[in-house]
């Protein structure tokens, strides 16, 4: 029959309370709380950090394209041809021509500066899902050279327009005249709106069709870039390089990542932030394990003194004290696992509860870009929490248990 050793028999034995001691008993009982709650909260603020960031990719690549083509001077010629090249490619699923400009849209006194993209409506469901953010109209309404707009529903609202409103597009390329360079206006008709659930689309994007594109931008037969959907977005450096290979002539290619590499790079830094604060409740609670160890340890002087008499060895001792500390820590960790997996997984009931509950909103949209607090869990950092929690607990034990191996048979039994 299988027997634990004795040093972890005693571990478990000095972890539960007794009368004599039930101060320290008390404290490694914090000492796991603590634990708990920096586990919990660690693995809580991870799960939405990485929902956080998980959404604002997906809104934002739900309106764009994960890949970008063009030439040297920001437009490209033949895009047909290119078209058929990377169709050919297995992890291109998608591709379309685009031309995104900036300009300015009036409606009586009111004025905007949006960002306007040209786009051929069969050719855009291709790349972005436009079409299934529509509130109203759809995205097969733009036609050629009638000069139709698709105002996202924050953008139409700030200029107090509905469908089939007209409003006047300025565009900075303007025409020589003899009273000098005139801005290029031109009256659109409203025929749609979208709602991509991102402010910044919402209050600053416009779609007209690409032929109009062309003629209010002056872009003749070119058009901006060909853009790219893929079947996996982190599949970038295959589709790079299969692309390099097909290609006739040079081309520049940017992708998400270097769109809005500093956008994700903040969200990155911010997670690695909350980490290392978070972390700091485990290291407090890890800590507070020391100072009960070492209580402990000068409780058990005679104890430790009689096991030392009878035969046991240093090592011995330093086991006894660290299974009791690792008792703690683990104890701690699994109450925080639970509490934080739990957390995290029902992150999107909880917060809408505390918020009704309130009557407040934690995150307006048109500061935080999503309403709602989303949450995805991965349990690589489940694994990693767990592991620094594990270790912060062992170094924790490491110093009493050495304390306790270094205890004298003779001085601790000396008035007894």
């Amino acid at each position: 029959m299988f027997k634990l050793p004795f040093e972890t028999l005693l571990g478990f034995r000095y972890t539960r309370a007794k009368r004599r001691n039930g101060f320290i008993s008390f404290i490694s009982l914090s000492s796991m709380l603590g634990i708990g709650l920096g586990v919990a909260a660690l693995i809580t603020i991870m799960s939405i950090m990485n929902g956080f960031q998980s959404e604002l990719r997906d809104r934002i690549l739900g309106m764009t394209a994960h890949m970008n083509l063009s030439e040297s001077n920001d437009r490209l010629t033949h895009w047909p041809e290119l078209y058929e090249m990377v169709k050919s490619i297995p992890e291109v699923t998608g591709a379309a021509p685009n031309i995104t400009e900036q300009g300015m849209l009036t409606n009586d006194q009111r004025v905007k500066g949006v960002m306007v993209r040209g786009v051929l409506p069969e050719y855009e469901q291709q790349v972005s899902d436009v079409d299934g953010k529509m509130i109203v109209g759809k995205l097969a309404d733009l036609k050629a050279k009638e000069y139709s707009i698709i105002l996202g529903a924050e953008l139409a609202l700030s200029l107090g327009v509905s469908v089939g409103d007209k409003v006047t597009l300025l565009a900075p390329q303007g025409s020589v005249s003899p009273m000098g360079i005139v801005p290029r206006i031109k009256r659109f008709t409203v025929v749609g709106m979208f709602k991509a659930g991102m402010y910044e689309y919402d209050s600053g994007l416009a779609l007209i069709h690409l032929e109009d594109a062309k003629k209010i931008f002056k872009y003749d037969d070119e058009v901006g870039v060909l853009q790219l959907k893929l079947l996996d977005m982190f599949d970038l450096g295959r589709v790079r390089n299969a692309i390099a290979q097909k290609a006739e002539s040079t081309l520049y290619m940017r992708d998400w990542t270097q769109q809005h590499a500093n956008f994700f790079k903040a969200i990155e830094m911010e997670k690695r932030m909350m980490f290392i604060v978070l972390a700091l409740i485990i290291m407090v609670a890890a800590f507070n394990i020391v100072s009960t160890m070492v209580m402990v340890v000068t409780d058990k002087q005679k104890d430790i003194a009689v096991l030392r008499t009878i035969g046991a060895s240093p090592m011995s001792i330093q086991r006894i004290f660290i299974v009791q500390g690792l008792i703690i820590g683990i104890i701690g960790s699994l109450l925080g696992l639970a509490g934080g997996i739990s957390l995290a997984l029902n992150i999107d009931v909880i917060v809408p509860f505390i918020e009704q509950m309130l009557g407040v909103h934690f995150f307006p949209a048109d500061i935080y870009y999503i309403s709602a607090v989303p949450s995805e869990l991965h349990w690589d950092d489940v694994w990693l929490v767990s592991g620094l929690a594990f270790v912060l607990t062992l170094l924790a034990t490491l110093y009493p248990a050495w304390r306790a191996s270094k205890t004298q048979p003779a001085e601790a039994l000396r008035y007894e």
